[in-house]
C-alpha cells in the first residue's frame, strides 16, 4: 500500500485549527489568501508531525516502493481551487529523486516542491518557500540533497582545479563551491562531504536570509531541516 492510501485513513488530522498561520503574526496582509476548495482544509500537522510523516513515508518507500491511482481524478477535482501542503521540499532536479515517490507516494496537494540542480536557495526558491509557509501554511521545510550528485561533483572540480563550466552552469554551481571549499581536505569522501555541507548551508541560509521563515521558526510554527537521499538504498537520512 502506498503512502497516499495510508493517508486516507488519517484525514482526521485535517482540521480548521491551523488556519491563518501567517498573515496576522507577521503583518503579511498584502499576501493573497489561499483559495480553499471544499474539503481542502489547512494542515493541522505541526513541524515535528510533518517530519515524522516524511520519515514514515520514506520507510514505506524503502520497504515496498509503489504508487497507486488512489482516486487521483477525485483528488484532482478537490484541489482545483486550493492546496494545503504539509511540507515544503527543496530538492535536486535529478530525475532519480522525485520527492513524491521518495516519501512514499504521497498524493496531489501534499508536498510543496522546489527543484533545481544542487538544491540551492536562490531568490526564486526563497520566495517560494516563504509563500509555502506564510500563505499555504506548510509547517516544514526540508533541503534534500542526494548521493552521486552531478552538481556537487562539478562544484568540487571548480574548488579543487578551478575548472571552467559552460553557460549558465558556472554561476549556478558558484553557490555550491563554498560548501566544497569548506570540506576540502577533511576525512571522508569529498563529494559526499560536499553534498552534506551544501544541504546544511542551504538550510542555514533559508533561516538566515528569510525573515518570514525565521519568525515562524522562532514561534515554533515552522522547522527547517536538511537530509540526504541515498540513490542505492532509497533511504533518506535526516541530519540532526
Amino acid at each position: 500500500m502506498c503512502q497516499s492510501c495510508i493517508d486516507q485513513s488519517r484525514r482526521k488530522f485535517l482540521t480548521l485549527s491551523a488556519a491563518g498561520v501567517a498573515a496576522g503574526a507577521l503583518a503579511l496582509s498584502a499576501l493573497p489568501a489561499p483559495a480553499r476548495a471544499k474539503g481542502v482544509l489547512p494542515t493541522s500537522l505541526d513541524p515535528d508531525a510533518a517530519l515524522a510523516k516524511l520519515k514514515e513515508g520514506n520507510a514505506n518507500f524503502m520497504k515496498s516502493p509503489e504508487l497507486c491511482a488512489n482516486a487521483l481524478d477525485k483528488r484532482r477535482s478537490e484541489l482545483v481551487e486550493g492546496q494545503a501542503p504539509w511540507a515544503t521540499i527543496l530538492s535536486c532536479a535529478d530525475a532519480r529523486v522525485p520527492p513524491e515517490l521518495v516519501f512514499g507516494g504521497v498524493n496531489l496537494g501534499e508536498l510543496f516542491i522546489c527543484r533545481n540542480a544542487g538544491n540551492t536557495a536562490d531568490t526564486d526558491v526563497l520566495g517560494t518557500i516563504e509563500y509555502g509557509a506564510a500563505v499555504l501554511g506548510s509547517p516544514l521545510v526540508v533541503v534534500l540533497g542526494h548521493s552521486n550528485c552531478g552538481a556537487m561533483k562539478a562544484a568540487c572540480d571548480v574548488a579543487r582545479t578551478g575548472a571552467i563550466l559552460p553557460g549558465f552552469i558556472e554561476p549556478m554551481i558558484a553557490s555550491i563551491v563554498p560548501a566544497a571549499q569548506a570540506v576540502m581536505g577533511k576525512d571522508g569522501d569529498f563529494y559526499a562531504n560536499t553534498t552534506r555541507e551544501n544541504a546544511r548551508m542551504t538550510a542555514e541560509k533559508i533561516g538566515r536570509q528569510s525573515e518570514i521563515v525565521r519568525n515562524f521558526v522562532d514561534e515554533k510554527k515552522v522547522k527547517v531541516v536538511y537530509a540526504i537521499y541515498d540513490l542505492e538504498s532509497g533511504k533518506v537520512d535526516f541530519i540532526d
